[in-house]
């Protein structure tokens, strides 16, 4: 697993020179980082639940409302719901490299759009932690790097699904560090100061 870093300016580098190698990855491998995703989700469901606990006990002693707790709250069913949804999107075609439109000049040139990935996408989310899943496998599967900001009512739950897709990355030769997790609300505000790294 790669080291926790709290210093913002030094994960966007991070983020930003990893996510070549996963732009020119292959559509077999970035599928297999996939599935491989969905399998550790269900081997690891375990620590994931117990790392939920924590996050759902700290909610109920903050007295959050019931409605925010189901929301935090991770079961095997909805373990195995993200590791489904994980092969679904492991099923889809890849954005990477798809002709959208291209047409011919009247000199016989070929002129087209290609989709090709954004570079690297910061998402802030509250509450719920299956969007860590969510969202880092579709960043995956369009050759995207992404900064994560999940709400600290589910840090512990956050932290346990990075590192699947940490472990995920790393076993498929591909750097974790495509998938960056900010842990702190102060990192927001540098975040959004970063104009270039």
């Amino acid at each position: 697993m790669s080291t926790v870093i709290s210093n913002v300016p030094e994960l966007c580098r991070r983020a930003r020179d990893s996510q070549g190698a996963l732009a020119s990855a292959s559509t077999e491998t970035k599928d297999r980082v996939l599935r491989q995703v969905a399998r550790l989700l269900e081997d690891h469901a375990e620590a994931i639940l117990t790392a939920n606990a924590l996050d759902l006990d700290e909610a109920q002693a903050r007295g959050l409302s019931d409605a925010m707790v189901d929301r935090l709250r991770l079961t095997h069913e909805r373990i195995n719901g993200l590791a489904a949804g994980v092969l679904e999107v492991a099923a889809l075609p890849d954005p990477v490299g798809a002709l959208i439109e291209q047409t011919q000049r009247p000199n016989g040139l070929l002129v087209g759009r290609m989709r090709i990935p954004l570079g690297v996408i910061a998402m802030i989310f509250e509450s719920r932690p299956n969007i860590v899943v969510d969202a880092g496998v579709l960043c995956l599967k369009s050759g995207n790097a992404c900064i994560l900001k999940g709400g600290s009512e589910a840090r512990h739950s956050n932290a346990a699904l990075v590192q699947v897709l940490h472990a995920a990355l790393e076993s498929c030769g591909l750097p974790p560090d495509v998938v960056v997790s900010l842990t702190d609300r102060g990192q927001v505000a540098e975040l959004l100061e970063q104009a270039e790294t």
